[in-house]
C-alpha cells in the first residue's frame, strides 16, 4: 500500500515459502467455494443469468443446492427462505470464519479488519484486495494524490483500493464498460457499506508493528480463463484498460498462523522513501 510517486511498497513473503504461501490451486478452490455459496444464496435474484447458463451448469448448482439442504436438515436448522443469509454468514458457513471492518485496535489507525466469528486456520484466504488494476504505463497520478490505498504488485502493477473520490468514479465507470448484458464481470458493492463479497475488505488491513506481528501476508493470483462466468460478479477488481486482454490480477491475504475470533488482521508492508 502506498502513496504513488513518493513511496515504494515491498510485499512481505516468509523466507521459507520462497514465493507462494499457498498454491494457486488452493486460492482458486477457496474463491470458487465462497463465490458458489454466494451465488446459491442469491439465486432468487439471478434469474436473468440463470436463463443463460447451459443445462450441465444448472444441474451442478441444483446438486449443490440439494446437498446444502441435506446439511441443513441434518443439523436440525429451521429452513430459511432463499437469500435470507447475509454475506458474512455465508462466509462463516462456508469457511468457518467471518471478517469485518471495525475501528482498529491501533491508535490513530482508523478502521481495520477483524475476525468476527470462528477461527481462521493457517494458510486460509482471509480477504481480498479490491480495486482498479493499472499497468505500469497507465495514468494514475490524480487518483494517487492523498491516496493511501494503492498497492504495488511485484511486477509494478498497481491496484487502487480507495472506495472514495475519483478512484470510486473510475472503478464504477470501468465496471459499466465491461458488463455483458445481465452478466456482471466484477463487483461494485465493495464501494458501499453493503458488501456483496465479504472477503473484499483487504485494503483496510493495517500494517504490523513491533507489538503486533503480521498474521497475514499478500499473495498475487491471476484468474484462469476458464473461471465460471456467472461467478465473476463477485470479483472486486477490474482492469483500468480493456485494450490489452490479459488474466485478471487479484491479490489475496493469506493467514500466516491460526487467527482467533476477535483478533485484528495485520499485514507486513513497509515503504522506502525514494
Amino acid at each position: 500500500m502506498e502513496t504513488f510517486a513518493i513511496c515504494r511498497t515491498l510485499r512481505y513473503v516468509p523466507e521459507e515459502s520462497k514465493d507462494k504461501v499457498i498454491s494457486d490451486e488452493d486460492v482458486l478452490g477457496t474463491l470458487l467455494q465462497v463465490f458458489q455459496a454466494l451465488f446459491l444464496n442469491d439465486l432468487s435474484k439471478q434469474s436473468d443469468i440463470w436463463t443463460l447458463l447451459p443445462e450441465p451448469v444448472k444441474a451442478k448448482y441444483r446438486d449443490l443446492l440439494a446437498l446444502q439442504h441435506q446439511r441443513v436438515n441434518l443439523l436440525g436448522i429451521r429452513h430459511r427462505q432463499q437469500n435470507a443469509f447475509k454475506p458474512e454468514e455465508i462466509l462463516y458457513k462456508t469457511l468457518g470464519f467471518s471478517v469485518a471492518r471495525a475501528t482498529s485496535s491501533l491508535i490513530s489507525a482508523g478502521r481495520g479488519v477483524f475476525v468476527t466469528k470462528g477461527l481462521v486456520p493457517k494458510g486460509a484466504v482471509v480477504s481480498m484486495y479490491p480495486g482498479t488494476i493499472y499497468q505500469k504505463y497507465e495514468p494514475i497520478f490524480f487518483q494517487s494524490i492523498g491516496n493511501p490505498f494503492i498497492f504495488r504488485c511485484l511486477d509494478g502493477t498497481l491496484i487502487d483500493g480507495n472506495d472514495k473520490g475519483i478512484s470510486k468514479v473510475v472503478y464504477r465507470s470501468c465496471s459499466g464498460r465491461d458488463r455483458l448484458g445481465p452478466l456482471k464481470m466484477n463487483d461494485i458493492t465493495w464501494l458501499t457499506s453493503e458488501t456483496q463479497n465479504p472477503l473484499a475488505i483487504g485494503q483496510y488491513v493495517n500494517n504490523c508493528s513491533n507489538e503486533r506481528a503480521a498474521n497475514v501476508c499478500y499473495q498475487e493470483f491471476e484468474v484462469p480463463a476458464g473461471f465460471p462466468v456467472e461467478l465473476k460478479q463477485y470479483f472486486p477488481n477490474i482492469a483500468y484498460s480493456s485494450e490489452k486482454q490479459s488474466p485478471l490480477r487479484c491479490v489475496v491475504l493469506v493467514a500466516l498462523r491460526d487467527i482467533k475470533q476477535g483478533e485484528e488482521l495485520f499485514s507486513n508492508y513497509y515503504t522506502v522513501v525514494s
